[in-house]
C-alpha cells in the first residue's frame, strides 16, 4: 500500500487538532487539560524546529556564498534578491488597500460592539505589550535598524538568535573564504558543508513528529477562543485579510508558472509541508529548516541560492504582514478614526510597511507591533491606540497563522525566482517525495 504523503498526515493533524480542540471547550477541565497535557507537545516542536534554524542558517550561507567563487555572483543574487522582495511586499500592501477600500469592513461597525471589544481587550497584557514594543523601536533612533545588524558579539547574537545579525556573519565569513587560498579554506568549507548535511537530516527526524505536534498547537489555538460573538462580528475583517492573502498566493502562483515555467500544483505540493508548520507554528523562523529541506531537495534550487535567499527572505520578507497591516490599519481608521482615512496617510502607508517589513522579527505576532509603528507613522492619535488594538486583538492569532504561510510561500516563490534567473533551478531527482520522512528509521 502506498504510504500516506507529509503533508496529508499534517493535514489530518490539523483537523482533529482543531475537532479537538472544539471538544474540550465543552467539558468541564477541557481548556486545562490541553493547555497542561497537549500543549506542551507543540512547544517542544517549535523548540526543535528552532533549534536547528540558527546552525542551519551559518551552514547554509556561509557553505552557498564560498561555493559562488566569484564575489560579483554575490552582488548579482543580493541585488536581485531585494528588488524582487521588495517588489512582491509592494504588491501585497496594494492588495491590502484595494480590498480594505473596497469592503470597507470597519463601515457601521455598531458602538456596542466597539464597547464590548474596547472593555474586553483594551488593557490586556498582549495589547499593552504590542503598545510598548513599538515605542521602544521607535525611540531608538532611525539608524538603529542599520545599527543592529552588526552584531559586537557573535556568540550573543547566536544565542538571542539575532537573525539579521547571523546572516551578516555568515555572509562576512563566507565573502572573507573566498579571498583566501582555497587549499586554506577548504577544511572549514568542509565542516560547514557537513554541517549543513547533519542538520538537513535532524529536519527529517524532526518532521516524524510533525503530524502529532501540528494536532497539540492547533488545539492549543481553538480553547483561546472563548468569545465566539466578538469573532463573528470580526468576520467581515478577517475575510478581507484572508481574501488578500488567497490573493497574494495567487500571485506567487503566477509567478511560478509564467517565468519558471513550472506547474503551480506541482509548486503547491512540493512546498505544502512548509506552508502547514508556518500555519501550526505562526513562525516563519521556526519553518525556515523545512522550508529549505523542500525548496532544495523536492523544486530544485541550488542550495548556493536557497541557502542565501530563504533566510534572508525569512528576516525581511513579510508580504503576508504587510497585507495585512495595510488593512488593519485602515480597518481600525474606519471605525473610530474615519478622518484619517486621506488619500496622502494611505500613500505613508504604503511607504511605512514596505519598510516595516525589514525591521518585523520572524516570529509570531510581530505584524502587530510593526502595525503600531503604521498607525503613528500617519499620526494616529496615541490616546486611541489600545482601542485600536483592542479591536482586531481577537482574531489576531488565526489571522497571524494565515499570513506567515504566505510568508513562507513568498520566500520559496523568490528562491525559485532567483534561481531560475541565475540558472540555478534545476528538476529534482525523481524519487517518492517523502522518502527522507518514511525510511528514516
Amino acid at each position: 500500500m502506498k504510504k500516506l504523503a507529509l503533508h496529508w498526515k499534517i493535514l489530518i493533524g490539523m483537523v482533529l487538532g482543531i475537532i479537538f480542540g472544539f471538544i474540550m471547550n465543552t467539558v468541564d477541565g477541557g481548556k486545562g487539560f490541553v493547555t497542561d497535557w497537549v500543549k506542551p507537545f507543540g512547544t517542544i516542536f517549535i523548540n526543535l524546529l528552532k533549534l536547528i534554524a540558527v546552525p542551519l542558517i551559518l551552514a547554509s550561507l556561509i557553505k552557498g556564498i564560498s561555493d559562488l567563487k566569484d564575489i560579483s555572483k554575490i552582488k548579482k543574487m543580493g541585488l536581485r534578491t531585494m528588488i524582487i522582495y521588495m517588489g512582491t511586499t509592494l504588491v501585497a500592501i496594494i492588495i491590502g488597500l484595494g480590498i480594505v477600500n473596497l469592503v470597507q469592513p470597519g463601515s457601521g461597525m455598531s458602538t456596542d460592539t466597539i464597547d464590548k471589544i474596547k472593555a474586553k481587550y483594551e488593557t490586556s497584557s498582549g495589547v499593552v505589550d504590542k503598545i510598548s514594543k513599538a515605542s521602544a523601536q521607535n525611540d531608538a533612533g532611525p539608524l538603529q535598524a542599520l545599527v543592529d545588524i552588526f552584531p559586537s558579539n557573535i556568540f550573543t547574537a547566536l544565542g538571542d538568535a539575532s537573525m539579521l545579525q547571523i546572516i551578516f556573519f555568515a555572509l562576512f565569513v563566507g565573502i572573507s573564504l573566498l579571498l583566501i587560498p582555497e587549499k586554506k579554506a577548504k577544511p572549514l568549507m568542509d565542516f560547514f558543508d557537513s554541517l549543513n548535511e547533519v542538520v538537513m537530516k535532524m529536519v527529517d527526524l524532526i518532521m516524524l513528529f510533525a503530524p502529532y505536534a501540528v494536532f497539540a498547537l492547533l488545539a492549543n489555538v481553538i480553547i483561546a477562543f472563548d468569545d465566539t460573538e466578538i469573532l463573528l462580528k470580526l468576520l467581515v475583517y478577517a475575510f478581507c485579510v484572508v481574501g488578500g492573502l488567497l490573493l497574494m498566493i495567487a500571485f506567487y502562483l503566477l509567478l511560478v508558472s509564467v517565468y519558471t515555467k513550472k506547474s503551480p500544483i506541482w509548486f503547491l505540493q512540493q512546498i505544502s509541508p512548509a506552508q502547514l508548520l508556518a500555519f501550526s507554528t505562526s513562525s516563519s523562523a521556526a519553518t525556515l529548516p523545512v522550508t529549505m529541506e523542500r525548496v532544495e531537495e523536492h523544486i530544485g534550487v541550488d542550495k548556493e541560492v536557497s541557502g542565501f535567499v530563504l533566510p534572508v527572505g525569512a528576516t525581511i520578507n513579510m508580504d503576508g504582514t504587510s497585507l495585512y497591516q495595510a488593512i488593519a490599519a485602515v480597518f481600525i481608521m474606519q471605525v473610530i478614526w474615519p478622518e484619517g482615512l486621506t488619500f496622502s496617510n494611505q500613500i505613508v502607508i504604503v511607504a511605512t510597511a514596505l519598510l516595516a517589513s525589514i525591521g518585523s522579527a520572524a516570529v509570531p505576532s510581530a505584524g502587530m507591533v510593526m502595525l503600531v509603528i503604521v498607525l503613528e507613522s500617519i499620526g494616529f492619535p496615541a490616546e486611541l491606540l489600545p482601542i485600536g488594538l483592542a479591536l482586531i486583538f481577537a482574531v489576531d492569532r488565526p489571522l497571524d497563522m494565515c499570513r506567515t504561510t504566505v510568508n513562507v510561500t513568498g520566500d520559496a516563490t523568490v528562491s525559485m525566482i532567483v534561481a531560475k534567473s541565475l540558472d540555478k533551478l534545476h528538476d529534482p531527482k525523481p524519487k517518492n517525495w517523502d522518502d527522507n520522512y518514511e525510511n528514516v528509521k
